[in-house]
């Protein structure tokens, strides 16, 4: 099917070059990537420092979304935004913290992201950061595939801009009121002013409030009730017309309930609503503050871009996800980042156009996650240990019981009767308290041409130098305390494990990219072939930890029955904890072939991408066989992914119709990956391999993914429907249990009163009962099978004011 499309496509290009004409420079193609192209793309001016033409003039698939159509599809952040872009995925479960985006078959739950985020042009460092809510913004761009070169590590699958409104060009006072279902509410509040033509500045605010949908049975709450609120500040400043200063700070607070994972029935794919010990619940504070200089001349344009991040949060799990007290997490993290990047790039006239930049970033992280075993672990431990102790005690009764003359069952039965009337008992209490320091740095020096062979070829080589630096410092205990003894008397013995070690890695990576562009006459579009690599740096699983010391606690009960007792760590057993806990950098080649094309005069916009990656240890966020207490992060020996990404769009009857179709298919398998079976005694990784997932399907990425959306205006009145749908998804990498291809239905209605526009809105019309995420666990004996089921039908309404 693949070859049939790539000679379509080829075949088209042919026809449409016969009536091409030459372009005299890349001159031509200097404008800006907020330009309008034949009416169909919004005047939005960005700030684009790494770029000289518009997106579809590049080699690259991405889609764009105004201010406009973010409002008409009614997406307050990524995941709800991902339904209409092909081949991206961010679904909504868990919580703010869940920022899982795959792109292309390449994704990650847990550690380092595939996909990078850039907010006014700050790239964001850490993942949890990435799901936070959408309001006043005038652009999101979403480029798929390998964006290394220009943009480092952690953009193997591909890149999200997303850019806010500039006070210089934009100014007012927008209100924005809110109410839906489920008790939702939103206000939010912005004022943009140009006091001078030197001085801009934009100050805005939030709030945003959910009361939910899913029901936890044990606590007659909503799991998925919200709270979020936020400011933002942003001061420009342009003494001269060549210089300009751009300071942005954005805070958000998030206090949420989350985690509403219900037990999932295979037979019937019914989810029951969450029943946990606790209310699984989620806090972030959130800053992000940064600097941009940008110096512009008839010749360069240099921009310094300086930025500081900082986050802490509090995750309250019941990890079981059952009504029994067996397993609690809480972690806490703290994160302080420094980002600086200097561009440098040329424009004008030159059939050599060029972009040079330096990066280097420092991350501090801290993160403190203690695990609390409950009773409904504790309690066997316990019984055990009290059965083995009347066992022994009946045995050494039964001598002396037989020397008075009775008989074998007569000294059992008295035996028995001694120890019950002694009242013997034995209680456990276990946790594993943990603090691990994670910091991570990372460098690239990198260069990117863009040369004019002929006057319609256009190559592109670009080449990144990249530096990462990983290190984890942990200091983690495991602490089993057991009280125990008769009625008369009792004891208290303490069994520990106590590691403490600091161990840290680096990974260098050339990340080349180079392409052709063949342009057809600039009204019509072009064509292009792209080879680019990607990457993503290894690290460290501090999640393993739990695993390892509590295996330690398992295997040494025994011991701490004649006494305290503290397990000991040799060289030997610290080195074979690096091996289990660490993971690799992971790499892909990326190879593509796509176009850009005007049809009909250019009242449609049609972009096609076909790829074919091939990846080298993919990293997957996994349940280790045997363990039962959280994800790590291993790698999968080879796998790739191939597959077609379409955009269709454009207006019509006089622009009285905007109308968009995206379609994606993607086939991401594994060719080489065999996991351990576990761990050993020793709580560390084995190499015996009883799981082989070759020609397995990648988890969480749908093979299917389509969306439509249609807004006929009549006048000052406004409707518009939208279709998204996607699957079929496996949950595993054995490809165990899935999610069924599914679609909904969205709709708005829009009346334009001048300073105000109401808009009514509806989510999910159809109701569709789909999950957003499963997991299968073996956390209380068995498996078991969560998911988290989609919000149901949502209606709501809109008053936007601008003044």
């Amino acid at each position: 099917m693949n070859k049939k499309i790539v000679f379509v496509l080829l075949a088209l290009g042919g026809q449409l070059s016969a009536g091409a004409t030459p372009l005299k420079s890349l001159d031509t193609e200097a404008l800006s990537d907020s330009s309008k192209v034949v009416d169909l793309d919004e005047v939005v001016v960005v700030s684009q420092p790494k770029e000289q033409v518009r997106l579809r003039l590049q080699p690259v698939s991405s889609n764009v979304f105004g201010s406009e159509q973010l409002q008409q599809l009614n997406v307050r952040d990524l995941s709800q935004l991902s339904q209409y872009v092909p081949s991206f995925v961010m679904p909504s479960y868990g919580s703010r913290l869940t920022s899982s985006m795959y792109v292309r078959g390449i994704g990650s739950r847990i550690n380092n992201p595939a996909v990078g985020v850039y907010y006014d042009n700050i790239p964001l460092m850490s993942k949890s950061a990435f799901n936070n809510h959408f309001y006043m913004l005038d652009r999101v761009d979403v480029l798929r595939g390998p964006q290394g070169t220009l943009y480092g590590q952690n953009t193997e699958g591909g890149l999200v801009r997303i850019y806010s409104k500039n006070p210089m060009n934009y100014q007012g006072t927008d209100i924005r009121l809110g109410i839906g279902t489920g008790l939702y509410s939103n206000v939010e509040v912005a004022h943009y002013h140009r006091p001078s033509e030197k001085f801009a500045f934009s100050v805005a605010g939030f709030y945003s409030g959910l009361k939910g949908f899913i029901n936890n049975q044990n606590f007659d709450k909503k799991n998925d009730l919200t709270n979020e609120a936020g400011g933002k500040l942003r001061l420009m400043y342009a003494p001269t017309k060549k210089l300009t200063f751009d300071w942005t700070a954005d805070y958000q607070y998030v206090n949420q309930n989350g985690f509403g994972y219900g037990e999932l029935n295979l037979d019937n794919n019914k989810v029951t609503d969450p029943s946990t010990t606790i209310m699984n619940g989620y806090k972030r504070n959130m800053l992000n503050t940064g600097l941009n200089i940008s110096y512009n001349t008839d010749q360069f344009l240099f921009t310094s871009t300086t930025s500081y991040q900082f986050l802490e949060d509090l995750m309250q799990m019941d990890q079981d996800y059952m009504a029994g007290d067996y397993l609690r997490l809480e972690q806490r993290q703290k994160m302080n980042a420094l980002t600086q990047e200097f561009v440098l790039r040329n424009h004008g006239t030159s059939r050599w156009q060029h972009t040079t930049g330096l990066f280097g970033s420092y991350q501090w992280m801290r993160t403190d996650a203690p695990v609390f075993f409950g009773e409904g672990i504790t309690a066997p431990i316990g019984n055990a240990i009290a059965t083995a102790m009347k066992n022994s005690m009946i045995k050494g009764m039964l001598g002396r019981f037989m020397a008075q003359g009775m008989t074998a069952e007569q000294a059992q039965t008295a035996a028995e009767a001694a120890v019950e009337k002694m009242g013997v008992t034995m209680t456990a209490e276990m946790a594993v308290p943990g603090l691990y320091r994670t910091p991570q740095m990372s460098l690239g020096l990198y260069h990117e041409s863009n040369i004019l062979i002929t006057d319609r070829l256009k190559a592109t080589v670009g080449l990144r130098l990249a530096h990462d630096w990983a290190k984890i410092e942990y200091d983690a205990l495991a602490y089993m305390n057991m009280t125990g003894g008769t009625a008369s008397a009792t004891a208290t013995y303490h069994l520990t494990s106590h590691i403490a070690d600091n161990r840290s890695k680096s990974f260098t990576q050339l990340l080349p990219k180079f392409a052709l562009t063949y342009s057809f006459d600039e009204n019509i579009g072009n064509i292009y072939a792209l080879v680019s690599k990607g990457y993503r740096a290894g690290g460290y699983n501090f999640q393993m930890f739990s695993d390892i010391l509590q295996t330690d606690l398992n295997a040494h009960q025994q011991d701490a029955m004649r006494g305290d007792y503290d397990v000991e760590h040799t060289a030997a057993d610290y080195d074979a904890i690096e091996e289990t806990t660490q993971y690799k950098p992971e790499e892909s080649w990326n190879y593509e072939l796509g176009t850009h094309l005007n049809l009909f005069g250019g009242s449609t916009h049609f972009d096609l991408a076909l790829y074919f990656m091939q990846l080298r240890n993919q990293q997957l966020s996994v349940m280790m066989p045997g363990s039962n207490y959280g994800r790590i992060m291993v790698n999968a020996g080879k796998s790739h992914s191939c597959g077609v990404e379409a955009t269709l769009r454009g207006r019509a009857f006089d622009n009285a119709l905007d109308w968009s179709v995206t379609y994606a298919f993607t086939n991401a398998k594994f060719d080489d990956y065999k996991l351990s079976l576990g761990i050993d005694k020793s709580g560390l990784a084995t190499d015996n391999f009883g799981y082989s997932y070759d020609g397995n399907y990648v988890p969480f990425v749908p093979q299917h993914a389509f969306s439509t959306m249609a807004d006929w205006h009549i006048g000052k009145f406004t409707i518009g429907a939208n279709v998204a749908g996607q699957g079929k998804t496996w949950w595993d990498e054995g490809n165990s249990f899935a999610q069924k291809f599914y679609a909904t239905v969205g709709a708005h209605a829009d009346y334009d009163f001048g300073p105000v526009v109401v808009t009514l809105w509806g989510r999910n019309l159809t109701d569709t009962k789909y999950n957003t995420f499963a997991i299968a666990s073996s956390a209380v004996g068995g498996t078991h099978y969560f998911a988290q089921k989609a919000n149901p039908i949502q209606v709501g309404l809109d008053v936007n004011i601008h003044l």
